[in-house]
């Protein structure tokens, strides 16, 4: 079985990352508007939580290409031969 490349490895940190952006951006927005503090952070973790969802949301509805299809066959195949 071949190992996953770094990048495979590091991706799901890449749409963690963003849905933390998204969720900082609109913390800031909301802290520079009302001055509430607590309220911004509620933002901030509403908007990561959302986005992170939204982001699962589309990945899931993604066709796998042809590498990964391979992929998959290969490993129901092993899992058939019982390896």
């Amino acid at each position: 079985m071949t190992q996953p490349t770094r990048r495979d490895r590091l991706r799901p940190l890449e749409f963690i990352g963003l849905s933390f952006g998204i969720g900082v951006v609109a913390a800031l927005v909301v802290l520079m508007s009302t001055r509430d503090l607590k309220f911004a952070l509620i933002v901030l973790a509403i908007g990561f939580i959302g986005s992170l969802v939204v982001m699962a949301m589309f990945i899931l509805g993604l066709k796998p290409n042809k590498e990964e299809i391979v992929d998959i066959e290969e490993m129901s195949a092993e899992d058939k031969s019982g390896h």
